[in-house]
């Protein structure tokens, strides 16, 4: 199996706080990788380092099957949590300056800056500067930034940041399309469901380290189906029985729950029956959102312990 990105016990500290410990992953070519874990958790700190921005303490990079270089930059897009456009120039001014940047002619530049502004319904606004946009606006030409030189491996830190729900359709469909070209593509992303549906393989770090790792639904199922949704009217004093429920998401007349260990999910029916009228009773595998939960909240009681 070929990979885009080896890390192979990557470590880096900053003033003796160790922000990435060790982490190891690969990415397959053409795979669509969720790096993902809660604010601190090291993500940012392990992109700078696939880029070249910063250097591993110790650990090694190899991109494309070789250690990361200055020259491979070139079929690497990246995309920053936080925006890098010029603000008093105008949208396509700041594209073709970045696309000539990566070894692209004016006129290429420009015309492939238009073709992605068309897509994004951002044509009309060529020629605005970029103080005039909005946070999504602002947010899609930078994306479009990131892939103008048509990158091999494309990075993006927060992607649907800013945007409203029909433009992160946009974006979505943008990065399938990417992905049927065989590109390989890593976001790190606080959006679960966004995950969900779009990435292949995940890793989620936590305090700089790996707490779990592998093919997203192998993950999924390995958890099985413990979980349960729920939608109804009236009361759930159930929900506060441990020896029904281990823990619970309650939206007011949703509830996505998990079963205790060998609880009985009949019992949990009967019981929710007695006090509410169920409109919709659905064993499921968790949710990843509630993987990352408890993962993240394990792990920080086994670092506590040690």
């Amino acid at each position: 199996m070929a990979y885009t990105l080896e890390l192979d016990r990557v470590t880096k500290a900053f003033d003796g706080f160790v922000a990435v410990d060790h982490l190891s992953f690969n990415i397959s070519e053409g795979e669509v990788f969720g790096l993902l874990g809660p604010n601190g958790a090291g993500k940012t700190s392990t992109i700078r380092m696939m880029i070249g921005i910063t250097v591993p303490d110790s650990g090694a990079v190899r991109v494309f099957g070789q250690p990361l270089a200055r020259r491979l930059l070139d079929r690497i897009g990246y995309l920053p949590e936080e925006r890098g456009l010029y603000k008093k120039m105008k949208i396509i001014e700041n594209l073709v300056f970045l696309a000539r940047l990566r070894g692209l002619s004016a006129s290429e530049g420009a015309h492939r800056s238009m073709e992605w502004l068309e897509r994004f319904d951002l044509g009309r606004w060529a020629n605005s500067r970029v103080e005039e946009l909005s946070k999504g606006m602002q947010q899609k030409t930078q994306f479009i930034a990131a892939i103008i030189h048509n990158p091999d491996f494309l990075i993006l830190d927060e992607p649907f940041s800013g945007l409203d729900p029909a433009s992160s359709v946009v974006l979505k469909d943008a990065l399938l399309d990417l992905k049927k070209q065989g590109k390989t593509i890593l976001f790190s992303t606080h959006r679960m469901d966004t995950v969900e549906r779009l990435c292949d393989s995940i890793c989620l770090v936590n305090q700089g380290r790996s707490v779990l790792l592998g093919v997203l639904r192998d993950i999924k199922a390995s958890y099985g189906r413990s979980s349960i949704q729920l939608e109804y009217e009236g009361e759930l004093p159930l929900l506060n029985d441990p020896a029904l429920v281990a823990g619970s998401n309650d939206f007011g007349n949703y509830v996505e729950l998990r079963l205790a260990p060998g609880a009985d999910p009949q019992r949990v029916l009967e019981l929710a029956l007695r006090t509410a009228k169920i409109h919709r009773f659905e064993m499921v595998e968790p949710s990843l959102e509630e993987i990352f939960i408890d993962t993240v909240d394990s792990s920080r009681v086994d670092t506590n312990r040690a």
